[in-house]
C-alpha cells in the first residue's frame, strides 16, 4: 500500500461512518453519539498524519501544488473546529444533527478535491518507491497521533510535531476518562439498601464538599486545545 492508497482507505472509513449516521433514525441518539465519537477520532488522526507527513512532503517535492496544500490546511482548520464543538455536544442538542451535517458536507468536498485533483498530481510527482516510503511514515505517525481535534495547535512542522506529541498523551487520558464516564452513565445507580447506607453516603458527600480539595480537577481542566 502506498501513501495515496492509505489516505483513500481513511476516506472510505469516514464515509462509511457518515452513511451510518445518515441512516440512523431521528431518535437514535445513543447510536449517533457513538458514531460521532468514531468520526471525531478518525478525522482527528487523519488530519494530523496529513499535516505531519503528507502535506510537508508534497510542498517540498512539488512547489506547483503549494496553493492546493494551503487550501487543504485551511479546510482542515475549519473541520477541526467543528469536531471540537461536537466532542461534548449532547446528541439531544438542537443543533447536533445540523452540525454533523455541515461537517459531512465540508469533509466530502475536501475528500473530493484531494482525490480528483491533488492525489493524481502527487502520484505524478513521486515515484512508486517514494510513495511506499511515505506510507510507512504515515503509519508511524498514525500510531503516535492525537485522537482528538486540536484546532489551536500548529498544523505545519516543526510546531505540529511537538504539539502532536504532547496532545497524544493528553488525549489518551481524556479517552480513558470519557470511557469511564460513558460506562457509568449506562449503568443504573445502585439503590441504598437501608437508612444507614443512605446516611453514610450523605455524610461522605458533605465531607468531600468541605474538605478543601479541588473536586473539579480533571484532564479536561488543563486540556490542550
Amino acid at each position: 500500500m502506498d501513501a495515496i492508497a492509505l489516505l483513500k482507505a481513511d476516506h472510505k472509513t469516514v464515509e462509511t461512518l457518515f452513511r451510518k449516521f445518515e441512516q440512523a433514525g431521528r431518535n437514535a441518539r445513543k447510536l449517533k453519539r457513538k458514531l460521532v465519537d468514531q468520526i471525531v477520532r478518525e478525522l482527528a488522526v487523519h488530519a494530523v498524519i496529513e499535516e505531519q507527513v503528507f502535506y510537508p512532503a508534497v510542498r517540498n517535492k512539488a512547489e506547483a501544488l503549494e496553493d492546493e496544500v494551503l487550501e487543504a490546511l485551511e479546510e482542515h482548520h475549519v473541520a477541526k473546529w467543528l469536531l471540537k464543538e461536537l466532542e461534548d455536544l449532547p446528541p439531544e442538542a438542537e443543533r447536533f444533527d445540523a452540525k454533523v451535517k455541515v461537517l459531512m458536507e465540508n469533509i466530502r468536498t475536501h475528500v473530493s478535491e484531494e482525490e480528483k485533483h491533488l492525489f493524481p498530481q502527487v502520484r505524478k510527482a513521486f515515484s512508486p518507491s517514494e510513495l511506499k516510503d511515505m506510507a510507512e511514515a504515515l503509519m508511524l505517525a498514525k500510531r503516535a497521533s492525537p485522537t482528538r481535534p486540536h484546532p489551536r495547535a500548529p498544523d505545519t512542522p516543526p510546531g505540529n510535531l511537538v504539539a502532536g506529541a504532547v496532545s497524544s498523551v493528553l488525549d489518551m487520558g481524556k479517552d480513558a476518562m470519557r470511557a469511564v464516564r460513558r460506562k457509568a452513565e449506562d449503568l443504573s445507580p445502585l439503590p441504598a439498601t437501608n437508612k444507614r447506607t443512605r446516611k453514610t453516603r450523605a455524610s461522605k458527600g458533605a465531607s468531600s464538599k468541605g474538605n478543601g480539595r479541588l473536586q473539579d480537577l480533571s484532564p479536561e481542566s488543563s486540556y490542550l486545545m
